[in-house]
């Protein structure tokens, strides 16, 4: 009888402080093995890397309020320490313990039960593009947001190019990574939107990539919101 008390005061005490989780689903639709990560950077902590085989899926339970980003590595091993040659982050294991990736690396982000009783989320390229990424959430009238191009193989310009040490093309840097320049990192006296403009870096990202961040102020077109309470797949390489 002591149990069931108490089981119902916890499910009393979740349901009044507005407690809730989202489960999102991250699928591999990519021809070879992806290794997934997620960093929290507020809200729970959720310090993941998993291996991902072609057409698998795992999901995860994550309480909000919760803010954070997911992305996949690719073109990893194992030997005396785990790395990546694509979105490593620098760990030295499957888990990625807190590293965000190195760029560049395609980011879904995610701010769960913000303002106004909706949840954030959007496909960023700020940091430059490593693969393919869509968002779908469960619930009716919330829109998907979707990268489908392969811009490593279709666009990205010479000088953005990151190659792995045989010459394939595993990555685009952003023009901000490539030449940490004010003007292209919105930094300095380009710190504001009236300040940093489009570049033909960030157009070119976004001419491939419509309703992603191309640049740090592409906010109109690039972030969409949902009723929090939904959940989200992930796929890699739609």
């Amino acid at each position: 009888m002591g149990i069931q008390i108490l089981l119902s005061f916890i499910v009393a005490l979740c349901y009044f402080s507005g407690v809730d989780s989202a489960i999102f689903t991250l699928k591999n639709n990519c021809p070879y093995n992806i290794w997934p990560a997620t960093l929290g950077q507020t809200g729970a902590q959720v310090l993941t890397g998993f291996d991902l085989t072609p057409q698998a899926s795992k999901t995860l339970n994550i309480p909000s309020p919760w803010s954070g980003r997911f992305w996949a590595r690719f073109q990893c091993s194992n030997s005396n320490k785990f790395t990546c040659l694509s979105g490593d982050c620098n760990s030295g294991q499957i888990a990625c313990n807190g590293s965000d990736p190195k760029p560049p690396a395609s980011l879904a982000e995610f701010t769960l039960a913000g303002s106004n009783g909706q949840d954030f989320y959007d496909i960023s390229l700020v940091d430059g593009f490593n693969l393919p990424v869509s968002i779908h959430p469960d619930k009716a009238n919330c829109p998907t947001t979707t990268c489908s191009a392969d811009i490593n193989h279709n666009g990205c310009p010479n000088e953005l190019v990151v190659r792995d040490p045989n010459g394939g093309v595993i990555g685009c840097k952003s023009a901000c990574i490539a030449f940490n320049q004010p003007q292209y990192c919105c930094t300095g006296a380009y710190s504001t939107p009236d300040t940093c403009k489009p570049t033909n870096y960030s157009q070119n990202f976004k001419r491939q990539c419509p309703q992603a961040y191309s640049y740090a102020y592409d906010d109109k077109s690039s972030t969409f919101t949902c009723p929090t309470g939904g959940n989200y797949l992930i796929t890699f390489c739609p």
